[in-house]
């Protein structure tokens, strides 16, 4: 089950929780004003930036979707909107992603969203034993297998970063 270093408890982590899965929390501090904060945590975590996996929230024809891309990476707009069955997709207003999500920008996780957005996954996340996306909060990153993250927030899989 989960492993609970330092960092408590978030919807994130109680819904891994839940569905019994090994997890990892993993905290740390980093300046919010960098210019490239994921690669900051990545650094701070002493983790390569392709393990390291952002969650964005964007609208594809209109309906809030969720894109999990590695840091090194960006996402690609167009392929998030072909793996969602859609034509155009553009990132969500951040006021909107916060309150679908019920998390704050900069902390939030594909796990344990107020409402349960389409999600997908790049797939390079499938070529690690584990990854690691936020927790739920600034400073905590819970780390996963790749195939539970899929499962449990029930994720398509594509090709949706570019860099």
């Amino acid at each position: 089950m989960g492993s609970k270093s330092k960092g408590g408890a978030t919807p994130a982590t109680v819904a891994a929780a839940r569905a019994g899965i090994a997890y990892t929390l993993h905290t740390y501090d980093v300046d919010h004003g960098v210019d490239n904060y994921g690669a900051a945590v990545a650094d701070a975590l002493g983790v390569p930036r392709e393990r390291l996996f952002k969650t964005l929230v964007a609208t594809v024809d209109g309906n809030l979707t969720v894109g999990v891309v590695p840091v090194s990476g960006e996402l690609d707009l167009k392929a998030l909107a072909a793996a969602a069955g859609g034509k155009k997709a553009q990132l969500a207003d951040p006021a909107a992603a916060e309150r679908a999500t019920g998390y704050v920008v900069g902390g939030i996780s594909p796990l344990g969203q107020r409402r349960r957005l389409p999600t997908v996954v790049d797939s390079s996340a499938s070529g690690f034993a584990t990854i690691l996306v936020s927790a739920g909060r600034r400073g905590l990153q819970i780390e996963l297998a790749p195939g539970d993250l899929v499962r449990l927030v029930g994720a398509a899989v594509a090709r949706i970063a570019r860099g």
